[in-house]
């Protein structure tokens, strides 16, 4: 018989077992016990798969410190990815400049290739 933890499977199974004798003719008998058994079954299965995932989840990953002596190491935090210095002064007026350029560029581009001379 199959134990599970916790659970008392053997007494629940003989007490089905004679509910099933008393009120069920032979025939739905094994067709009630096998569907009742495979129910069993399953529910042992989706209680022990959350089991094995929290297994999983508690892998230890390790990661080493940032080795500041390395040549390949590059400044990290806030403003130290971006090729500018938004706190400068000329931040606005430089950051203006550049969104107006970019979008009139293509609007000028296009009218200097419907209006240019044929040559």
């Amino acid at each position: 018989m199959c134990r599970l933890p916790g659970h008392h499977y053997d007494r629940l199974l003989n007490d089905f077992n004679t509910i099933i004798t008393i009120s069920a003719p032979p025939q739905l008998r094994v067709a009630i016990a096998s569907n009742f058994t495979a129910k069993m079954l399953a529910r042992a299965a989706a209680r022990a798969v959350p089991q094995t995932r929290s297994l999983v989840a508690r892998r230890g990953f390790q990661t080493t410190r940032a080795q500041m002596s390395s040549p390949f190491h590059y400044p990290e935090g806030a403003y130290s990815n971006i090729p500018f210095n938004p706190k400068s002064k000329w931040f606005g007026a430089g950051f203006w400049t550049y969104s107006f350029v970019g979008f009139f560029a293509p609007f000028g581009i296009a009218a200097w290739q419907t209006y240019k001379p044929k040559v």
